[in-house]
């Protein structure tokens, strides 16, 4: 204590704690894609990646504001649909009976957008903290349905020029460990795997995320043909940094849109003389649901009914129109996977470890999926023999419901990073210490930190191994940490200020194939 010149008493602190490692958030996605606006109290958050950490944050600063009571609340999301009469019924997709035809219910491909729904699907499954990259707000309807119900779902509103943007605006930011695009499955086929590939190739760059991807298609497959979209999604994806990267299909049917958000402003582009034929025709006339839409199509100069209002009282009075809300509903909630699985690897990761597979658990909010997989099916997902690029399948079971069941990385045939929770264990240990490190940047390459460097990462280690994240019986077992001259370093090492640690992980694999082995026991002789 230099400083001290005057007689008296002093105290000096000694911190009796050695160095720690702070463990780093392991399910923080980041959502790429387009939101309602992107303004908050005159600011743009139009290319700016936004950290936050509940849905009405959100809707905050990427929702469309509502307006003052009485009127109705403005809509986030509102996709149209056509009921598009057909000889006969379709053998795919979503059809109604009406008026003595069929009429398959078929969207507008310009006004799909994925990313608000699978936000809260995100939330909704345990996720709490996520960041948003809005690249542009919703574009013009085309006016046009697609052609058949199997017709790709291509929004030419959505560029894949603003979601490489996007992408890459994440460079700088070290917090997001899952890369979810909900929107990519409405690119076109090309377009989807130039983003994939990138995505991929970025993740292998800043070496802190996993990108969950979803297979084109997965939204209506055919099942005679549906395994076209898995070899198309597999060619697409490409043969390189597999092993950041995880597929997840088909699509799941959910509950997330609620009751009241969809009515008839979302039919014919909201052309009520489009629609009323359909609720008031000469063969079935329906004098309730006409005075009704007379309503909406003449309001009077006073008392005029609200949305929300003119909704209901159609929905009373008219069983086709319940109908037709309910199709449209549906469709609407049938969703790419990603978002729900980026909540369930939150809700895995704070309730068994990331160490632990986000698998054989359910999905909240989602009641069946758009093709139910047999065991014989999900086996050419699991494992393709040529590629090794594995799909985890989202199944349905007699009694138990919906399940994820696969938890494997696109590099299935690696040994080392074939397994989800391995590779996101292993980000985790390696961003975890890497943090740690930084203050010994400029430290004295000696054996004093050395020791201090083992120490700090052996007692994070051990707190992994006790918590169950690597094998063995005790601590040792599981992992060990080498640093010093003459096992990491060599006398040039020091001479170029390089300071080198080893870590040796004994780590966790998931027992995805469980063998039973049963033998008849023969009765003794006597």
């Amino acid at each position: 204590m230099t400083s001290i010149q005057t007689p008296g008493v002093y105290i000096n602190e000694v911190c009796s704690l050695p160095n720690a490692i702070v463990p780093v958030a392991t399910a923080v996605p980041a959502f790429i894609g387009y939101t309602p606006q992107a303004e908050y109290q005159g600011v743009s958050y139009l290319d700016r990646p936004m950290r936050i950490s509940s849905l009405a944050e959100f809707q905050a600063i990427y929702g469309l504001p509502d307006p003052p009571p009485p009127a109705d609340p403005a809509k986030q999301y509102s996709p149209q649909y056509d009921l598009v009469p057909q000889a006969t019924q379709p053998r795919l997709g979503t059809s109604l009976w009406i008026g003595g035809a069929f009429h398959a219910v078929l969207p507008d491909p310009a006004t799909l957008y994925f990313l608000y729904n699978s936000l809260r699907l995100f939330f909704l499954n345990g996720g709490s903290t996520a960041w948003i990259v809005s690249v542009g707000t919703y574009g013009p309807a085309s006016g046009q349905p697609i052609a058949t119900p199997t017709t790709p779902r291509v929004n030419p509103n959505v560029k894949l020029a603003d979601l490489l943007r996007g992408l890459a605006l994440l460079k700088a930011e070290v917090e997001p460990t899952l890369y979810v695009c909900p929107d990519a499955t409405l690119l076109s086929e090309a377009d989807n795997a130039t983003l994939m590939q990138a995505m991929l190739q970025q993740a292998n760059e800043v070496q802190t995320a996993l990108c969950l991807f979803d297979v084109i298609n997965g939204d209506q497959p055919d099942p005679a043909v549906y395994t076209q979209d898995i070899a198309t999604f597999r060619n697409s994806v490409g043969s390189a940094d597999l092993k950041y990267g995880a597929a997840y299909y088909p699509f799941i049917e959910t509950t997330v849109v609620q009751p009241g958000e969809l009515d008839y402003t979302n039919l014919f582009g909201g052309d009520i003389a489009r629609l009323a034929p359909l609720l008031d025709s000469p063969a079935s006339p329906d004098p309730a649901a006409r005075a009704i839409l007379d309503a909406i199509q003449h309001p009077p100069a006073t008392g005029a009914m609200t949305r929300a209002q003119l909704h209901a009282a159609l929905l009373a009075a008219s069983p086709t129109y319940t109908a037709i809300i309910a199709a449209i509903q549906a469709l609407a909630c049938t969703l790419p996977p990603s978002g729900a699985m980026a909540g369930v690897y939150a809700v895995t990761d704070s309730s068994r470890g990331v160490w632990s597979a986000p698998a054989n658990v359910g999905i909240v909010g989602a009641t069946d999926v758009t093709l139910r997989l047999s065991d014989t099916q999900q086996a050419e997902l699991n494992v393709d023999a040529v590629s090794g690029k594995s799909v985890n399948a989202i199944r349905v079971f007699n009694g138990l419901g919906l399940l994820v069941w696969g938890a494997r990385t696109l590099d299935g045939n690696s040994n080392d990073w074939r397994y989800v929770p391995v590779r996101r264990t292993v980000t985790y240990i390696e961003q975890s210490v890497k943090q740690a490190l930084q203050p010994f940047v400029f430290a004295p390459n000696d054996a004093n930190t050395w020791r201090t460097v083992q120490g700090m990462i052996a007692d994070f280690l051990t707190g992994v191994w006790q918590q169950g994240g690597l094998q063995g019986a005790k601590a040792s077992d599981g992992f060990q940490v080498s640093i010093g001259l003459g096992s990491t370093m060599t006398a040039q090492d020091l001479l170029d200020g390089v300071m080198r640690v080893t870590l040796l992980l004994a780590l966790v694999r998931p027992a995805e194939f469980i063998v039973v082995t049963i033998e008849q026991q023969m009765t003794p002789p006597g």
